[in-house]
């Protein structure tokens, strides 16, 4: 991977929508609760689609899903539903957007059965890459092997949200993330 020219590295460097998401976001650990959720429901709208234009859309999908508020999202009713699918800021699609707020309902379990989302990901730390997908399948909906990976590495469970010569990736490593524990 490291020897691939489109790694995510060398995209966003040159790009103004990708960089401060890779600079300061991509490969961090985190534990909030709305940040995690908000990570997981982006990867959930890229499915198939770019990421350049998850980013696009990310501030009128932050609006659309209430901050992601865990809460409120699993609230979200039928009237909810239809007033986001003929939102033209953000990503279209009935099934990700019914996924998206039954995975909010799982959140709110986790917070009974492990302490939150947070506490959730530690729980099955370390896991490998297929086992991690086998979990989040179990758990979550609309979170396949792409997803399920590009959320662990944006999140610090997996390695390679950054190439070793990259200048974030000595940062990150000061942050102690998950993947280093291995």
């Amino acid at each position: 991977m490291a020897d691939d020219p489109n790694w995510y590295c060398d995209v966003a460097s040159e790009d103004e929508l990708h960089r401060p998401y890779h600079d300061t976001e991509y490969g961090f650990p985190g534990q909030d609760e709305a940040q995690l959720f908000e990570l997981l429901c982006l990867e959930i709208f890229q499915a198939g689609l770019s990421w350049e234009l998850v980013l696009k859309k990310r501030q009128s999908t932050f609006e659309a899903f209430k901050r992601f508020d865990v809460d409120r999202v699993a609230g979200f009713q039928e009237e909810d539903i239809k007033r986001l699918l003929a939102n033209p800021g953000i990503i279209r699609n009935q099934l990700k957007i019914k996924s998206i707020i039954h995975n909010a309902q799982v959140c709110k379990d986790l917070r009974k059965s492990h302490g939150g989302f947070a506490k959730w990901l530690a729980s099955h730390h370390p896991l490998d890459h297929s086992a991690w997908v086998k979990t989040f399948k179990k758990t979550f909906k609309f979170t396949g092997p792409e997803v399920a990976n590009e959320f662990l590495m944006s999140t610090g469970y997996l390695k390679g949200a950054h190439r070793e010569s990259c200048p974030v990736y000595a940062i990150i490593a000061k942050t102690q993330p998950p993947w280093m524990d291995v």
